[in-house]
């Protein structure tokens, strides 16, 4: 997997703090404070991401931070990383019977479901 960065604007608001993604319309995210801001702007962002993939969508390439238009209202400028997909390999794993019937309750590709909540996972780190 390649990381890549994305710019996020990020604006004040009466409960704290918006965040969108001048190259992803559409992926936004908010928080009460910075933090939790930028925790979500990363979230946002991976979620996004995947969606793309998901849909066979190309994912545009982040635009360099000096060329985005300068906004007023803009409090802060920050780069989110997000790690794009790679090239698919099969691997053997071995996994709890019940856990792997439990995945199959809710998911109808496992490898899709796997990989998913390996990045959720990689994320929160």
């Amino acid at each position: 997997m390649q990381e890549q960065f994305y710019v996020a604007h990020i604006e004040r608001s009466d409960s704290g703090y918006g965040v969108y993604f001048p190259d992803l319309p559409g992926c936004v995210s908010a928080g009460g404070s910075m933090r939790a801001t930028l925790q979500g702007a990363r979230e946002a962002l991976a979620l996004h991401i995947s969606g793309l993939v998901e849909d066979g969508d190309p994912i545009p390439a982040p635009s360099e931070e000096s060329a985005l238009k300068r906004d007023p209202t803009i409090v802060a400028v920050s780069l989110v990383p997000v790690m794009l997909p790679g090239k698919k390999k099969r691997v053997n794993v071995t996994i709890d019977e019940g856990l792997l019937a439990a995945i199959d309750a809710v998911s109808s590709n496992r490898s899709n479901f796997l990989e998913r909540a390996a990045r959720h996972e990689l994320l929160s780190r």
